[in-house]
């Protein structure tokens, strides 16, 4: 079964991975020229924050996790190489200039955000799906299909989760601060379950289907707020490229 499923109605109304990546550099752009302009001259473009912070935990996709390989080698986590690999590489802040930063940072957020009606329009899309999701989890072909793998899973000597995000969530995998887990031989155990019963069952694709039929109705019935919406995000990636453009 692949991780990708493919792509979902609601998915081009949607701030993507990519957005997220450039946004990163273009406000990391803004920022330095801000602080520059406030007198730290060798301010860094990629800097660490002066407190280490936690960072916050989401299932690897939208299914939970689906990749049998890597549920075998790192369970509910992942290679700690890879949260290394996404520690800034700049040197951290200093004392005297954290307090400037925490003053250019929303600035250079609200410029990439210039044209844009947050409430009304950059917010729709990620409000609907919130309801969208609400919806989904009471589909009972979809209800059905969760506890057909949760009765795989028990089959298999494993707890009983109400969904695979659950189960990816699950606290006594004891995720640190990175979001990373400890890979133990239990959960490694747990997840590679987790995805067999997923594949036997097909419930990534049931879930995936009962998704995308709902996002398909909720569209069509408030097709111009989506619209909208769209228009906000196409204003936003342009400012995005004028950033990188300029400054880049």
């Amino acid at each position: 079964m692949p991780s990708d499923l493919g792509p979902t109605p609601a998915d081009r109304y949607t701030y993507t991975a990519r957005d997220y990546q450039r946004s990163q550099q273009a406000t990391a752009l803004l920022v330095r020229r801000c602080m520059r302009e406030r007198g730290h001259a060798d301010f860094p473009l990629d800097p660490r924050s002066p407190v280490d912070t936690i960072s916050v935990t989401v299932a690897s996709t939208d299914y939970g996790t689906l990749d049998l390989a890597s549920a075998r080698r790192w369970g509910y986590g992942w290679d700690p190489a890879k949260s290394r690999a996404q520690q800034p590489a700049g040197r951290r802040m200093t004392d005297a200039e954290y307090p400037d930063y925490l003053a250019c940072r929303p600035q250079a957020e609200q410029q990439l955000m210039r044209g844009i009606d947050v409430k009304r329009d950059w917010l729709y899309a990620g409000t609907r799906a919130i309801r969208i999701a609400e919806v989904v989890k009471h589909d009972p072909d979809l209800r059905a299909a969760w506890n057909e793998w949760s009765d795989c899973l028990v089959d298999r000597g494993f707890t009983r989760y109400s969904d695979p995000v659950a189960a990816y969530t699950d606290a006594a995998w004891h995720r640190g601060n990175d979001g990373n887990t400890r890979h133990t031989r239990r959960e490694r155990d747990t997840a590679v379950a987790d995805v067999t019963c997923k594949r036997r069952h097909h419930t990534a694709q049931i879930w995936h289907t009962t998704r995308a039929r709902e996002e398909a109705i909720d569209i069509e019935r408030h097709r111009a707020r989506y619209t909208a919406g769209l228009k906000a995000l196409q204003t936003y990636r342009a400012t995005i490229d004028e950033v990188l453009r300029k400054l880049g």
